[in-house]
């Protein structure tokens, strides 16, 4: 069994990333793990204000929101997924700050398993290759990082037509291959 943290960015609950979130978790949980969710839109995450109070304070942050029980999931965990819609070839703001502030503590972060989910209204998996090199210059940082999987949603907009895409089904079946 191990412990997965999905971290999905998409403000939107039930919207295609969520869902496919979803699926993921469905298919992780069958396969006997441990997962918990965290919609990133819903916590109060500030912006890093690059003060550096974190390395005077033993990686405790001079903000007083909800990244430091995150950052600790984020320790703890085996397993990160992180996902986010595309916005003009990138990820969102909301991953993106929640990433940010990992700087506290960052060094902690060590030896996860790392799985990516993508969503855009463009049909091109190109289309995503920078959100994912996003993702994937975080887990630069992170000591011991390994990349397991990535889902590209393509070609989805309104809430809800992920599900009629071959991403639907790659996100349980690689949720369950944990």
């Amino acid at each position: 069994m191990k412990k997965v943290l999905v971290l999905s960015g998409s403000p939107r609950k039930n919207g295609n990333s969520d869902l496919l979130c979803d699926e993921f978790i469905r298919g992780a949980v069958e396969s006997g793990n441990e997962v918990e969710k965290i919609r990133v839109s819903e916590k109060k995450i500030g912006y890093c204000g690059a003060c550096y109070y974190c390395q005077k304070s033993g990686g405790v942050c001079a903000k007083k929101d909800d990244m430091p029980e995150i950052l600790q999931k984020m320790i703890d965990a085996d397993v990160i997924v992180l996902s986010s819609p595309v916005y003009f070839y990138s990820i969102d703001a909301q991953l993106k700050t929640l990433i940010d502030r990992t700087v506290a503590r960052w060094t902690e972060v060590k030896n996860k398993e790392f799985y990516y989910i993508v969503t855009c209204a463009d049909d091109e998996n190109e289309s995503q290759e920078r959100t994912i090199e996003c993702f994937r210059g975080y887990a630069e940082c992170v000591e011991g990082a390994v990349e397991k999987g990535i889902i590209y949603g393509t070609g989805v907009y309104t809430p809800g037509e992920i599900k009629n895409t071959p991403a639907f089904a790659q996100a349980y079946e690689m949720g369950k291959s944990i």
